[in-house]
């Protein structure tokens, strides 16, 4: 029966199915496989619908090109080569399936989109102006034009530049990359206020919200500085109890700004910002998996913080475990889950090791993001 199902009623069967059930699918026969790789509109789309964000862990010390993945629908990690990659990378922000990342032997940025459930890999074109430690922002704008892929722009602003006589300096500019001109262009200016805590105190994690852009500084106390993408205009937003925050992420529920963070002996909680820039309070961690998460420490000065679509994961390095808070469910009500850290993968030891991570929603369909660079 199955080899007589019209290939469209095939390939959209396969796109219910996770990625490493659907890589087993595509060893039954030759049909099943030509099905599953003539039609990856149908597998591309609807995989990002029907499951859950994996947990991506990238080593933040060079010990080959590997990553960690956890499968959080069997509850498994999995170890996967990243030997596809010229260098060893360190990644920035996800950008649906994809990763976009930096290398980690070079101090100016280049950045790479990357699939490691399919193996590609892509350098961007260099930026107009050569940058060290810019803040870097991703904004989704929709469907591609052409393929399964999506519409975005990379959004890089500060950091240092080469000024007359060999000297660096603080760059004034912002410069945007549009996934569908292939191109970089400078869109506008930066106070030197801001480029210089764009540079000196913002790691790269943004925020995209109502036409904003947000950073977070890193520097205590908290603040954080947004740009308007349609007015060119920026603007700072105070932050909840900055001062007392161990560690501070922004991320975005239901189109709102939200902000993630602990205080010293006290709770991680999230907070919501309204309409009239207040920040109310959203969730607190139950107690017993702060207990976990920091492991007898009353600190939360080594937390770390990633969100992805529908998701917020708490986590300190490769072994230690995660608090997630995840949406379950057709009605979007939001659960909290512990998460065992990646000890050993099919009976070998895994050492402990810091680690950054990102979510992104598995997706074994070939991306024309990747096509660019082989015209």
């Amino acid at each position: 029966m199955w080899n007589r199902l019209p290939s469209e009623l095939l390939a959209n069967i396969f796109s219910f199915l996770s990625p490493d059930s659907l890589a087993r699918a595509k060893t039954a026969c030759r049909y099943w496989r030509t099905c599953a790789n003539s039609y990856p509109l149908s597998t591309a789309a609807s995989m990002v619908r029907h499951h859950q964000a994996w947990f991506v862990a990238l080593p933040t010390r060079s010990r080959g090109l590997c990553c960690y993945l956890h499968n959080p629908n069997i509850d498994k990690w999995h170890v996967l080569s990243l030997d596809f990659q010229p260098h060893p990378t360190r990644p920035i922000a996800s950008i649906g399936s994809l990763i976009l990342s930096r290398p980690t032997d070079s101090t100016t940025l280049q950045l790479a989109i990357s699939n490691p459930f399919t193996k590609e890999f892509r350098c961007l074109p260099m930026l107009k102006i050569a940058r060290t430690n810019p803040a870097v922002g991703v904004v989704i704008l929709g469907p591609a034009q052409h393929g399964p892929s999506l519409h975005f722009r990379v959004y890089v602003a500060g950091g240092m530049s080469e000024a007359p006589r060999g000297a660096a300096t603080y760059e004034p500019t912002m410069e945007v990359y549009d996934s569908e001109d292939d191109a970089w262009r400078i869109v506008g200016s930066v106070p030197v206020e801001f480029a210089v805590r764009l540079t000196v105190w913002t790691p790269n994690e943004s925020v995209y919200s109502k036409g904003v852009l947000y950073w977070m500084t890193s520097a205590r106390a908290y603040s954080i500085m947004g740009f308007e993408i349609r007015s060119n205009k920026w603007q700072e937003l105070s932050v909840h109890m900055a001062d007392k925050l161990e560690f501070a992420t922004l991320a975005q529920l239901n189109g709102r700004l939200t902000l993630v963070g602990g205080t010293s002996g006290g709770d991680a909680c999230v907070w919501e910002l309204d309409e009239r820039h207040a920040w109310c309070l959203k969730e607190k961690m139950p107690v017993e998996l702060t207990r976990k998460l920091l492991g007898g420490k009353a600190s939360w000065a080594t937390t770390k913080c990633v969100r992805g679509d529908g998701a917020i994961c708490l986590y300190r390095d490769l072994g230690s475990g995660m608090a997630v808070w995840r949406k379950v469910g057709e009605r979007g009500r939001w659960e909290w889950f512990w998460v065992e850290g990646c000890c050993s993968i099919k009976g070998k030891r895994v050492q402990n090791l810091p680690i950054k991570g990102v979510l992104i929603p598995p997706n074994l369909a070939p991306s024309c993001a990747f096509s660019k660079q082989r015209r």
